[in-house]
């Protein structure tokens, strides 16, 4: 799954960045037009105005495979796909071996429950290397060529897991000492709130409380004296603590196992039938905020107007909070195509891969049945040109999947930069980028909440697709990818490369050096098929 928290490495400017309120963005900017309103959006509301009033529309069902979606959102559930040969029984109605299988389905939930927290890729690979290769002697060489290949990619495995697991346990010790002194300060001055004299007055006893007292004091400095944060402060800290927890716990925990909860052969990567019905999960927001940019009602007057006008989205749960398994993900999408999706939304990726030729099979049978698929291209600001980051669309060997588009995320902000400053970029393996900074959409509950990622920029694109499916049902899922392509709206200033203090072309970051735009797109859908 895609970081949702980003750590700084200055605890001082982690501290600002949340006490500090940004401009708010544009209300609905990602459906704005780039010449009407001044913003990069995809024209979603000039394409409705002009060019498809009075024009019929067919439904498409479109998947999104996440981690859990609340049915029952105001904003949603009159666009909640419901299968039509299975009733809420208890039964198999539709004889595919899925009892209850109403709106979806779960790959990670079972009668034991639902999985919340999992290891990362790279964890569970590291894991399983370990006990081949630790401790190999090599000094006499290998014993066939395919030894010395895999335990060079071990090496590589272990490199990547001490590297993301140290800093994460250096952070629980840090975090820890800090929040116990910011407590100790807190109660000593009996303040829910401190101004920078106050925290100036404060004589720190150990050395816990002054690197509380200088943490504290730093994030002050930078948010104006006698503004009073310390108890919103305090607050950010226990939250780092817990998502310090998790990654410790949890994502590099390499005796950590979620899948007794499942209970399938999880070794079997051919096993279709295990899972069950509850496609919410314990964690919908972000499978909810991704399905509301798509299809959120755009005619009740209510919350948000999603991209697409006549859509039904399936739910289909395979993301914890930690990594997705290829096993579930190549069997997410194959109940999405057998059960009559057109487009399918993936917002998530990993560095790491156990079963590629899986994910890759799942995508050929998509093509096979003219099924698009939509993909996030990852919020680490990297190159994937150069780094990997899957599923991706080389299924074989110098062979791209012509049913794939890789999204990466622009923001509203113009005057600074186009891109985001997370988004992975990659002028070969990205296709576009798409609005995907301050998006506000459907949380649980019938809430909203403004998200950045390239989580919401794959929906936007997905969303287009479904509306050009819905027009012009007899477009084929090849030729979606191609509208949408080659109708992006081409920008010509240069542009910061996300993660690095330096400027190119559009067009070095991604294969069409454009945005996603609806509005072109069904211009070109039109002069298709005049």
């Amino acid at each position: 799954m895609f970081k949702k928290f980003i750590f700084i490495s200055s605890f001082s400017l982690l501290l600002t960045s949340q006490i500090i309120a940004q401009k708010e963005a544009p209300k609905n900017w990602f459906n704005l037009d780039p010449t009407e309103d001044k913003v990069y959006g995809v024209s979603t509301e000039k394409t409705y105005r002009e060019l498809l009033k009075g024009k019929k529309s067919t439904t498409v069902v479109v998947a999104v495979i996440d981690g859990g979606t609340e049915v029952k959102h105001e904003d949603l559930q009159s666009a909640i796909w419901v299968n039509p040969n299975e009733k809420l029984n208890g039964l198999d109605d539709d004889n595919n071996g899925l009892i209850d299988d109403v709106n979806g389905w779960s790959f990670i939930g079972g009668t034991k429950g639902d999985v919340d927290q999992d290891n990362l890729e790279v964890t569970r690979l590291y894991a399983n290397y370990k006990k081949m290769y630790d401790g190999l002697d090599t000094s006499k060489g290998y014993s066939s060529p395919e030894q010395e290949k895999e335990y060079r990619y071990y090496l590589k495995i272990k490199a990547a897991y001490k590297q993301g697991s140290s800093q994460y346990f250096m952070y629980q010790g840090l975090f820890r000492n800090i929040l116990s002194g910011a407590q100790m300060i807190k109660e000593s001055t009996a303040k829910d709130s401190l101004s920078l004299d106050d925290l100036k007055s404060y004589k720190p006893s150990n050395q816990s409380d002054a690197m509380a007292k200088n943490a504290i004091e730093q994030g002050l400095k930078r948010s104006g004296k006698n503004y009073a944060v310390f108890a919103r402060i305090f607050l950010s800290l226990e939250e780092s603590m817990n998502e310090v927890n998790k990654f410790v716990d949890y994502n590099y925990n390499l005796d950590f196992d979620s899948r007794s909860i499942v209970g399938d052969n999880y070794n079997d990567v051919n096993e279709r039938i295990y899972g069950c019905n509850r496609v919410m999960g314990p964690k919908a927001e972000h499978g909810t905020h991704v399905a509301g940019i798509i299809a959120a009602s755009r005619y009740n007057g209510t919350g948000i107007d999603g991209v697409a006008d006549n859509v039904k989205i399936m739910v289909l749960r395979v993301v914890p909070d930690g990594d997705e398994r290829d096993k579930d993900v190549a069997n997410a999408i194959r109940y999405a195509v057998d059960n009559g999706a057109k487009i399918i939304n993936m917002s998530f990726g990993k560095s790491f891969s156990s079963n590629k030729n899986v994910v890759d099979e799942a995508i050929k049978y998509a093509l096979s049945k003219d099924v698009l698929l939509i993909h996030a291209a990852g919020n680490d600001a990297k190159n994937t040109d150069i780094e990997d980051n899957f599923p991706k669309v080389d299924i074989e060997k110098g062979v791209n999947a012509s049913n794939w588009i890789e999204v990466g995320a622009s923001t509203w902000k113009l005057k600074k930069y186009l891109t985001a400053d997370f988004s992975n970029y990659g002028k070969n393996r990205v296709d576009v980028f798409a609005p995907g900074v301050d998006i506000n959409s459907c949380i649980p509950e019938s809430k909203y909440a403004v998200y950045s990622g390239t989580s919401m920029a794959a929906p936007v694109t997905a969303g287009v697709a479904a509306l050009l499916k819905s027009y012009y049902p007899q477009l084929t899922a090849p030729q979606i990818k191609d509208i949408i392509l080659k109708s992006s709206i081409k920008y010509k200033k240069k542009v910061l490369i996300p993660g690095k203090n330096k400027k190119v072309k559009l067009s070095e970051l991604c294969k069409t050096g454009g945005i996603v735009n609806a509005y072109s797109a069904v211009l070109m859908a039109e002069q298709m098929f005049k």
